[in-house]
């Protein structure tokens, strides 16, 4: 049986899904607009390879959070578009994490542990894609 109204999981979801996009787009900031302010944070390898990323890693990146957090506005809107916002978050976000453990020394740097967060990120983005996917095929999304 399909209903219109989403239970209250799906708003707990949804608004922990907004905050962590939210800290997503912090983390943008403070490796794009802010980067002077990890060098008490972070080792100068890990500083090295965030300066010295390809221009194209910063959009990607942007592209990613934002996408996230506006798929968030919209799972709350309950409207469809959340899932194509999601869709494209994922994508970009792939590719900003592959890059990141694979294209960079960061692996070398940290090692293994390096994996953890990006892993879980990806994780949820798959989650909030695929969950944003199930709550249209509910019918909680219009």
């Amino acid at each position: 049986m399909t209903t219109n109204k989403p239970n209250t999981g799906f708003w707990i979801i949804a608004v922990l899904a907004l905050l962590w996009n939210l800290m997503g787009i912090y983390q943008y900031l403070l490796s794009t607009v802010l980067a002077d302010s990890l060098t008490d944070m972070i080792s100068a390898e890990e500083l090295n390879i965030i300066n010295n990323m390809p221009s194209w890693y910063s959009y990607v990146f942007a592209i990613a959070v934002f996408a996230g957090v506006l798929g968030c506005l919209f799972l709350l809107l309950r409207k469809k578009l959340a899932i194509t916002l999601f869709g494209i978050s994922l994508l970009a976000l792939l590719i900003q994490m592959g890059y990141w453990l694979f294209g960079t020394e960061i692996m070398d740097i940290l090692g293994p542990t390096s994996a953890i967060m990006p892993l879980i990120v990806i994780a949820v983005g798959i989650f909030l894609y695929f969950y944003s996917k199930g709550a249209a095929q509910k019918g909680w999304l219009r």
